[in-house]
């Protein structure tokens, strides 16, 4: 196959890291691969650094940018491209302007990385979703959201995970991944990754620490400020942990390019967003055998397989999420290495791949 990964964001988040490990997993398998992104955007940047072929494009409109439609019609012509995927919502109305343009002459394809915030029955999006030739969702919830808030017809909705790449996966033990962050060893430790942002939640973590009856436990925080922002979210969280007494039990610690390294070094996983619509960093820590407690809400519970891989708790409920950190101490929770290895199965980057192709090339 001859696929382009569309990707017009500024930005290199989980989203965008999926497209590109999705593409490099693809290119692996010897389909043609071409990534269409907008020059030294960190997408491109990281795009070239893995060594994939790159076409540029402009950053277009979100809606309606017909002559933008029509230069990456010209893109895909010249390349002859036959698939096009897209993650990322605001590069829906120019794909499906593509294919209204190119009709059988491309195949395009949604990923959905984002769960629908309200219904989209209306007149505009029901047209705009009619020229997706396949939408794929990475868990069953979603499934049931697409076809339950919106028009698409069901025989295009496909339940295909995000991948991820079981056989990279490198487990160290616990104290020499320790040593290498500059953690105690004997403490239990909760992690939490992410920019410091308050969708993140670290200030709800911190906020139910000092809720929770136990002090037996530290955290740590994997994550830096966003680049050329100021949100003032580090700020405060420094503020709370000096204003409560807490300097002896956060660690914070840079984002690092290793980050199975983080979680071979905690006992535990929090997820802190009000909720989350897949959770890679949820399925990466339960692949290294680490627990998770996370939100009621999206799609943790789907990962957390009936709490089999760790707990929920009330989604920015912070007395609640104060009494699973003192529960998994408690309980010592274990995860079945049995169970995870069924459960994570599901994920590999090769099924996931094949699981596209067939689907794709029936």
């Amino acid at each position: 196959m001859r696929i382009a990964y569309l990707c017009s964001s500024l930005s290199l988040g989980g989203l965008e890291l999926n497209q590109l490990k999705n593409a490099t997993w693809m290119k692996n398998r010897g389909h043609h691969v071409y990534v269409l992104g907008v020059k030294d955007s960190p997408f491109y940047e990281q795009a070239k650094t893995l060594g994939l072929k790159i076409l540029e494009v402009r950053r277009h409109r979100k809606y309606y940018d017909f002559l933008g439609a029509l230069a990456l019609n010209a893109l895909v012509k010249k390349h002859n491209i036959e698939k096009m995927f897209v993650r990322d919502t605001r590069d829906i109305s120019i794909m499906a302007t593509l294919k209204c343009l190119r009709r059988t002459k491309i195949t395009t394809a949604y990923f959905m990385e984002m769960q629908l915030g309200v219904k989209k029955t209306n007149f505009l999006h029901t047209l705009r979703f009619s020229f997706l030739d396949f939408w794929f969702c990475p868990l069953p919830y979603l499934v049931d959201q697409v076809k339950s808030w919106t028009h698409v017809n069901p025989a295009k909705i496909s339940l295909v995970p995000s991948g991820i790449d079981t056989q990279g996966l490198e487990k160290i033990p616990a104290s020499e991944a320790r040593k290498h962050l500059q953690l105690e060893s004997g403490v239990f430790y909760f992690g939490l990754i992410g920019r410091f942002d308050l969708q993140k939640g670290q200030l709800l973590l911190l906020e139910a620490i000092t809720h929770a009856k136990r002090s037996d436990f530290k955290v740590v925080f994997l994550g830096e400020p966003t680049k050329n922002e100021n949100n003032g979210v580090h700020e405060q969280m420094l503020t709370f942990i000096e204003k409560n007494h807490l300097t002896e039990r956060v660690e914070i610690r840079p984002f690092m390019k290793d980050v199975g390294i983080f979680y071979c070094a905690i006992n535990c996983l929090v997820m802190a967003t009000k909720a989350e619509t897949f959770g890679m960093v949820s399925l990466e820590a339960i692949a290294h055998g680490i627990p998770v407690i996370g939100s009621h809400l999206g799609g943790t519970p789907d990962l957390l397989h009936n709490e089999q891989f760790g707990r929920c708790f009330q989604s920015m409920n912070a007395h609640d999420l104060a009494l699973k950190l003192d529960a998994m101490v408690g309980e010592n929770f274990q995860i079945n290495p049995e169970e995870k290895d069924a459960f994570i199965g599901q994920f590999d980057q090769e099924k996931v791949c094949i699981a596209i192709e067939n689907t794709l090339n029936p």
